[in-house]
């Protein structure tokens, strides 16, 4: 018998797009699967909607509002798959996505990981853009990690697909954290895996672009998440290999930090710097930029820009 895949899909006010992702999920050709949706005390509908799909044997759990990564949590301890895929209740994963992938890791040495390509739309994924195609490769665990240091480069969470016994060694997920919480946790996942191996007729889906998603937050909370998240993917990095390649891609994890974020929180902005410079500096010189932008920012310098980007944007 194939072995079993959990496909874990935390859910919160997810109405609008549930049934689409939960029909993605049945839809894969693999053989051996099991859907669990944790509700994570939605005020919509969505606790219904998953319900519609009991009769086609996805597992729904209701539970109090807890938090993205509780809820994975909670998944994970249902899950009885061999693999693990997790699916946000919005984003999508094509037929033969899971199949692809577990074929491939058949191929591969025991307790390595997967990934595929994966894109951004908003209604039709038929219109996805798959651009990030620098990580459209296999790599060892700390090549991912610099080159999404020293590039912002990243994989979407869907797109990943982990042996359970990678998944234990790495840990559950940091429920203290919001924003990035699946940087650090596939950063403890690369890390407890032999390496990524990148499986190129798969896709994943993403979502972009909803008022409220956890990756448009720019609060206080969620930028002190951010910052936190860094430290830990970080220490991970240079707890792992201490070198001039680590120590480069550490500074520039935070001074994109500082580009996405300046000025505010100032206390992080500060922390940030600080961490800067301990690494021996960052290769990056200033956020990227649209042309008008970049005009203004050669007369006035980019901080002075973003600040009055943030006095207006606080009004």
């Amino acid at each position: 018998m194939s072995p079993l895949v959990s496909i874990i899909i935390p859910a919160y006010n997810a109405g609008p797009w549930l049934a689409q992702t939960l029909e993605s999920a049945l839809a894969q050709t693999w053989p051996n699967t099991e859907i669990i949706v944790i509700n994570d005390g939605s005020r919509d509908n969505t606790l219904a909607t998953a319900k519609n799909f009991e009769v086609r044997g996805v597992r729904v759990i209701d539970q109090p509002n807890l938090g993205a990564s509780a809820t994975r949590n909670h998944g994970l301890r249902l899950a009885r798959g061999d693999f693990i895929q997790f699916l946000d209740a919005d984003d999508l994963i094509s037929p033969g996505k899971i199949a692809a992938q577990a074929s491939l890791l058949a191929q591969r040495p025991a307790g390595t990981i997967a990934a595929c390509a994966w894109g951004r739309f908003g209604d039709d994924p038929a219109t996805a853009q798959f651009v990030d195609d620098a990580v459209f490769r296999d790599f060892l665990p700390l090549d991912f990690l610099v080159l999404a240091g020293d590039t912002g480069a990243m994989m979407h969470p869907s797109s990943w697909f982990v042996p359970r016994a990678v998944a234990d060694r790495a840990g559950p997920w940091d429920e203290s954290l919001s924003l990035n919480d699946d940087g650090e946790y596939f950063c403890r996942v690369l890390l407890a895996s032999a390496g990524m191996a990148f499986e190129p007729t798969g896709r994943s889906y993403y979502r972009s672009g909803l008022t409220g998603s956890l990756s448009q937050q720019r609060g206080d909370l969620a930028r002190r998440s951010q910052f936190r998240s860094l430290e830990l993917i970080t220490s991970a990095l240079l707890t792992t290999e201490d070198s001039p390649r680590t120590r480069r891609a550490a500074a520039n994890y935070f001074q994109r930090y500082i580009h996405d974020f300046f000025p505010a929180p100032a206390d992080l902005m500060r922390q940030a710097a600080a961490r800067v410079a301990a690494f021996g500096g960052s290769s990056l010189r200033r956020p990227p930029m649209g042309p008008q932008t970049a005009a203004l920012a050669r007369l006035l310098g980019w901080k002075n820009v973003w600040r009055l980007k943030h006095l207006f944007t606080r009004r």
